[in-house]
């Protein structure tokens, strides 16, 4: 496997001033609109441009197949909600003037500005203060059209409390989709997102997440099924003490494209943030793509973070694309870093397994296994993890040999 990355820790120089190490893969400098401190953000889409190749968040994706989420009126049904979990937790649904909406974020790109304009009522998701919800909160999301939609949605975690939220995305949609996750001061929220869509869907999920004060977020995103699947999920902390984990695992099938763009900003200090992606592909013209954002800010000091992208390519004809970003504009870090590694099985793996009396198609699916399977542990739902791990085997029994 060929393999780029680095790490970045606090340095001085010979006045004794702090420095910054800069990093050289994924540097983006002199790139418009690459910086993520000067994106624009709003609930217009007019203060967005028409989407093309030119620009670095469109750069990778098939536009074309989009169908309409960029710039058609939303008018279709949106995805039918329905939830199931501890009695605790409060579903509802409200107008889009209500004050949960848009508490934890504002649209970042035209898609996700064009359904903020288009829905009428979001489902809310409460968990109240001090809640300790023991059992897993499943939304499941199924689509029964192919007609372009909006749908927002908001998870509101409060203060102290601790939950498990699994969003489940089936059937058929064109959708283009804002989640919103608010995780209150000393909170603890994990946030499973399943892509379990039919072969022809469309998928274009904006999911931010502002943490509070010592607030504790997981988010854990599985994409499998779809046409076209773009999940750009970020987090922002505002408050001391934040800590976020990340972790992203899409299994990429012929003509498919399913892309993670994530974002985390540093903008307060003594924070700690993890991510961990992983992407299996096979089949002509299967396409994945990773980019991930990380900006500390000159504010962020003691900053803890790092970020990891691997993928395995699985036969002739995948391509992958990944590109780590990290922006630091304070030298008084406790450490930062990325790395990014693509490439084939690994022969030697495959001969040691062979030798010792495995077929070489189940040799190969045990190393598939092994490399995506540490991500399905993250879902922290037994059920959820045994049906992810079928349909990974489902997918692994497809591979040509």
């Amino acid at each position: 496997m060929s393999q780029e990355g680095e790490t970045l820790q606090e340095g001085r120089n010979q006045a004794g001033e702090p420095e910054i190490r800069h990093t050289q893969h994924g540097d983006i400098s002199g790139v418009p609109d690459s910086s993520r401190a000067g994106r624009t953000t709003s609930y217009d889409i007019a203060d967005f441009p028409p989407l093309s190749s030119k620009l670095e968040d469109w750069r990778f994706t098939p536009i074309k197949r989009l169908r309409g989420l960029d710039d058609a009126a939303l008018q279709g049904p949106a995805p039918a909600v329905s939830v199931s979990g501890d009695d605790a937790v409060q579903v509802t649904s409200v107008p889009s003037e209500d004050p949960r909406v848009g508490s934890a974020g504002i649209p970042e790109d035209r898609v996700s500005a064009n359904a903020w304009s288009s829905f009428r009522e979001a489902t809310v998701i409460s968990v109240p203060r001090d809640a300790q919800v023991a059992e897993p909160v499943i939304v499941t999301l199924t689509g029964e059209s192919e007609e372009p939609a909006a749908q927002h949605i908001v998870v509101d975690a409060g203060s102290n409390s601790k939950a498990l939220v699994v969003l489940r995305h089936v059937g058929t949609a064109v959708l283009s989709q804002n989640v919103e996750f608010s995780v209150a001061d000393g909170a603890n929220l994990t946030v499973v997102s399943l892509q379990e869509w039919t072969d022809d869907s469309v998928h274009a999920s904006s999911q931010q997440a502002t943490l509070g004060r010592d607030a504790t977020f997981k988010h854990v995103l599985v994409s499998l099924g779809g046409d076209l699947v773009r999940v750009t999920p970020s987090t922002r902390f505002t408050a001391p003490g934040g800590d976020v984990e990340m972790y992203g695992l899409t299994f990429v099938d012929d003509g498919q494209h399913l892309e993670s763009r994530l974002f985390v900003d540093h903008s307060v200090p003594r924070c700690r943030s993890r991510v961990n992606y992983k992407s299996a592909l096979q089949g002509e013209n299967a396409h994945g793509v990773w980019v991930g954002d990380v900006l500390i800010r000159a504010e962020a000091e003691g900053t803890d973070t790092y970020e990891l992208n691997r993928n395995l390519i699985l036969n002739d004809g995948p391509r992958m694309d990944s590109v780590p970003n990290l922006e630091i504009e304070t030298g008084l870090i406790a450490g930062a870093g990325h790395a990014s590694t693509t490439g084939q099985l690994d022969d030697e793996h495959l001969y040691y397994l062979m030798s010792r009396g495995i077929p070489e198609d189940q040799a190969r699916r045990l190393v598939v296994r092994g490399f995506l399977f540490e991500i399905i542990q993250q879902v922290g739902v037994e059920a959820l993890e045994e049906q992810l791990r079928a349909s990974l085997e489902a997918e692994l029994a497809r591979t040509e040999n």
